[in-house]
């Protein structure tokens, strides 16, 4: 059987200095072995041989390949056709990074006894990996008749429409493609979201930073520009709009700053270029929208995608940033949709002070925060986007309903006595006293021994209270970050924030033993729960015992106290042993009165 390969293809990516243009070589694969990724994302990477039939050369596959070594399709001896390729050179070495592949039948032998091109270069007395491209024809590879072709699809680079005047860095990519591995790319993505300055300041100075998402047809990627990148490039690049963007540095994206969905991210450089582009078929934002009847099923902290229309607006407001102690904005307002649900989203900062909607606009956000106060409600931090009356069709769609029937319509509202979760009551006003279990009943029932957690609610007396460890400093970021500090000496630095604080934020992480009539167990609760029960902040705790203060009378006050707690109930493990975590939710005091009716119902049936 004749060769199906493209002899000579290693040659001539080995001699030339960017990827050859129009070829769509067809090669087989020597070997697959498996690497760990930059950064330890915990990101498989795959690298492999690959033979023109002649010679071999190393590859490395896109990420976005992976399940066709998981599923065994691309594995040794193998045949394929790169219809989406790029080359670099990484560690001296030229390396060939897959972007899309086809798999071409074959009969899974090996074909001709290739040998390593690299090392027959370097022994040669002129070689070198640097010779012209002339070296080898473009315009034919082993009998193959380059073409000249479109590769704008999944994975390949293209001709830069528009791009006139413009010094080429290299081919345009999607941003799919994008990785570390190359150093000549230019993309052509739209702006979705660009954040304010933001200043900050460390042990090497003080700085600004800002930060913008772009999107293509591919995907999307987010970007960031500190000091000089800011000066150069913050008022070019508006929301909506079309723009060249080239030698920046691809990098492993840090997933704690960014809701983007993409593992890399862009930083902006010295070198970098961005310019306008008048094409506008790049797409607009794209979303996945979840109906606000279904936020009831969404996790706390999650994020998500929101249509609604705003039905009202609340006053201006602010609270006080813990941080700097400064006033910071914050606003109200109530979306709607067609499910007949409302829910509560709050905007802070400059949007929430110039944000205006007389005519209840349709409003479409994207990244916006699950939160469970009241119930269920959204929140709008910086990383999140909203688009007034957007031209898509959910926002026609809603704007009929609501001039038709909606403004007339009388909406459920997220409440604390509703299901928060999809999967147990909550504590509180709301709890009838037959859906209480007791400590021998979640026990007896395995709750929490299941793969997914479970949720019950109990009522139980504190019966001790640790007080080694039972707070943590905290960071004092005004958006909520929470993660806990570490003092070097220069300040309180967060790493999730990159900034560094005078002072935490003291957080509790109280543990406590809870008992009734059928048993006890240690429970955890976390800092808006663990202030109702210790009935002074972790803070002001903390500065008593500082000052020398007996803080003891704090937690014997909450000793006793007997109080009606929503759980949440885990498996994990210690010592390689499985256990139940339980984790307090939410709190409140018994309703006395429903519990004495309660019992007296239980007692006349009884005496029936």
């Amino acid at each position: 059987m004749a060769s199906p390969l493209t002899a000579g293809f290693c040659e001539l990516v080995f001699n030339s200095a960017d990827a050859p243009e129009g070829v769509t070589p067809i090669l087989q694969v020597l070997s697959v072995k498996k690497i760990n990724a930059p950064g330890a994302t915990g990101q498989d990477r795959y690298r492999l041989i690959l033979s023109d039939g002649k010679h071999f050369i190393q590859a490395m596959i896109a990420t976005q390949l992976n399940n066709l070594v998981d599923s065994k399709e691309l594995d040794k001896n193998v045949v394929i056709k790169l219809t989406g390729y790029v080359t670099n050179a990484v560690q001296g070495r030229k390396l060939v990074i897959i972007l899309n592949l086809e798999i071409v039948p074959w009969n899974g032998e090996k074909i001709g006894n290739p040998t390593n091109l690299e090392q027959q270069q370097n022994a040669g007395a002129g070689a070198s990996t640097s010779a012209p491209a002339q070296a080898v024809p473009k315009q034919e590879v082993g009998g193959f008749q380059a073409r000249q072709q479109s590769t704008a699809g999944r994975g390949g680079p293209q001709a830069k429409p528009g791009m006139k005047g413009k010094q080429d860095v290299g081919p345009l990519y999607p941003i799919e493609g994008l990785s570390p591995y190359q150093n000549k790319w230019t993309i052509k993505a739209r702006v979705t979201q660009k954040s304010d300055i933001k200043h900050y300041s460390n042990q090497r100075g003080e700085g600004k930073l800002f930060s913008v998402t772009f999107m293509d047809e591919t995907g999307e990627i987010r970007a960031t520009g500190f000091n000089e990148a800011v000066d150069n490039f913050y008022n070019m690049l508006e929301e909506g709009k079309v723009f060249f963007v080239s030698r920046a540095r691809i990098n492993i994206a840090k997933k704690q700053f960014s809701n983007v969905n993409n593992e890399y991210e862009i930083m902006f450089e010295n070198q970098t270029e961005i310019s306008p582009c008048d094409d506008d078929s790049v797409p607009q934002v794209k979303y996945n929208f979840k109906g606000i009847d279904a936020l009831g099923e969404t996790q706390k902290d999650e994020l998500c995608d929101v249509i609604g229309v705003v039905r009202e607006v609340g006053e201006i407001g602010s609270v006080t940033s813990k941080a700097t102690n400064k006033p910071f904005a914050k606003r109200d307002i109530q979306l709607v949709d067609s499910s007949g649900h409302s829910v509560r989203l709050t905007l802070w900062g400059k949007q929430a002070e110039t944000f205006q909607a007389e005519d209840q606009p349709v409003i479409a956000f994207k990244g916006v925060k699950v939160g469970d106060f009241g119930g269920r409600s959204l929140s709008m931090f910086s990383s999140a986007t909203m688009s007034v009356n957007p031209d898509i069709p959910e926002a026609h769609q809603l704007r009929g309903w609501f001039d038709a029937e909606g403004r007339n319509t009388q909406f459920q509202q997220y409440t604390n006595a509703m299901n928060n979760n999809g999967s147990g009551p909550s504590a509180g006003a709301g709890v009838k006293p037959s859906e209480l279990k007791t400590i021998g009943e979640a026990k007896d029932e395995g709750l929490g021994m299941s793969d997914k957690p479970d949720f019950f609610t109990t009522s139980a007396t504190v019966a001790f209270v640790k007080q080694e460890t039972f707070s943590y400093p905290a960071c004092a970021n005004p958006e909520g970050c929470n993660k806990k500090v570490v003092d070097d000496g220069n300040g309180w630095l967060c790493e999730k924030c990159d900034r560094k604080w005078d002072e935490p934020i003291h957080r509790y992480i109280l543990s406590m033993n809870v008992i009734d009539h059928t048993g006890s167990f240690w429970i955890t609760a976390f800092n808006d729960q663990a202030e109702q029960i210790m009935e002074v902040s972790a803070n002001e705790l903390n500065k008593e015992r500082d000052q020398g203060n007996d803080i003891n009378r704090y937690f014997q006050n909450a000793t006793g106290k007997t109080l009606t707690f929503q759980m949440l109930a885990k498996q994990d493990s210690f010592n390689d042993q499985p256990r139940v975590r339980y984790t307090c939710r939410k709190v409140s005091t018994p309703d006395y009165v429903a519990d004495s009716a309660h019992l007296s119902q239980l007692i006349s049936q009884m005496s029936v």
